[in-house]
């Protein structure tokens, strides 16, 4: 496994890391152990999870997926060998707010750790922006988390170009915790949240970048062909846009490289975003033992030129 180290700090992933937001959504708790259990002998050690994960699945409040990570950190007395991440920002409220204040920093962050059952998070996001909380605000409230022991590291997830800059300047200016990491959303079907002023902004502040959603929900899977596939389904609100012109020729285009290296669409979906300019690693889920050895596929292939560029024009915004 060659690792890689995150930004500025002394933290590494291997090329793929893990998404949480599946424990108690679509893995309830003993197969969420299961595949937590098959990530560590794997050397899958890098674990990204939320708050608010999974608030949106019918009869859960959110902490679900924190709670059973802890679980199994604490059952297993394994936390030393992860690599945790969680975010903040989210409300826990169906409807509420989202709030990057002081206030609401530091009580999320006592609420993720208990629920983590530990004493300190890794790598600790700020989730989405509120656009109203200074700057400064929030990365003062995470120097304060910092020099407490309870956050090792920060990153950033799903801020506009301007109000990144805004706080890596802050950071530069106030002397201030830089973010190490940022988190856009990106994949064969959506690259423009993340191409273009984020990327560059990443590259000269030398930020880490770990893509979100980077299997389209599943949808890059290859495994649903239609509505029809998704209908009743869990990721039905995820997935229920892609299916025009443009989902289905990527979809084709992945069929056809996926044969011809003879490994899963997963992998090939996976295998272009390791190989993109500015990502250092996917993140993606998975809810069998069986769909790790698309991670595997992925890490261990190389895509031609040829391919990349047809995958390229394939996903063309």
């Amino acid at each position: 496994m060659k690792y890689k180290m995150l930004g500025n700090t002394d933290l590494k992933t291997a090329p793929i890391v893990f998404g949480g937001n599946v424990f108690g959504w679509t893995l309830d708790e003993k197969k969420s152990f299961k595949m937590l259990d098959e990530l560590l002998e794997k050397g899958l050690t890098t674990i990204d999870t939320a708050d608010v994960y999974s608030r949106w699945a019918e009869g859960n409040d959110g902490g679900e997926s924190e709670r059973i990570i802890g679980k199994w950190m604490k059952e297993r007395r394994v936390r030393d060998k992860i690599n945790l991440a969680t975010k903040a920002g989210s409300s826990m409220q169906q409807g509420g707010d989202k709030d990057i204040s002081r206030s609401h920093i530091l009580k999320a962050s006592e609420d993720s750790l208990k629920r983590l059952q530990t004493d300190y998070i890794d790598l600790y996001y700020t989730h989405w922006d509120d656009d109203k909380t200074p700057v400064e605000e929030t990365l003062e409230t995470y120097q304060q988390l910092i020099k407490e022991g309870k956050v090792r590291y920060i990153g950033a997830s799903n801020l506009s170009p301007e109000r990144l800059q805004a706080s890596l300047d802050a950071s530069k200016n106030e002397n201030l915790p830089k973010y190490e990491v940022f988190q856009p959303e990106y994949s064969l079907m959506v690259r423009g949240k993340f191409e273009g002023k984020i990327r560059d902004i990443c590259k000269e502040n030398n930020l880490s970048v770990l893509s979100y959603f980077s299997l389209a929900s599943g949808f890059l899977t290859g495994k649903y062909q239609n509505k029809e596939d998704i209908k009743g389904k869990e990721r039905e609100m995820f997935l229920k846009d892609y299916f025009d012109e443009r989902g289905k020729n990527i979809l084709k285009v992945i069929h056809e490289i996926s044969d011809e290296h003879m490994v899963s669409e997963a992998a090939i979906a996976l295998a272009w975003l390791i190989e993109r300019p500015g990502i250092t690693a996917p993140i993606a889920s998975a809810t069998k033992k069986s769909h790790l050895k698309a991670f595997f596929e992925a890490m261990d292939i190389n895509l031609s030129e040829e391919q990349m560029q047809r995958l390229n024009n394939a996903s063309a915004y």
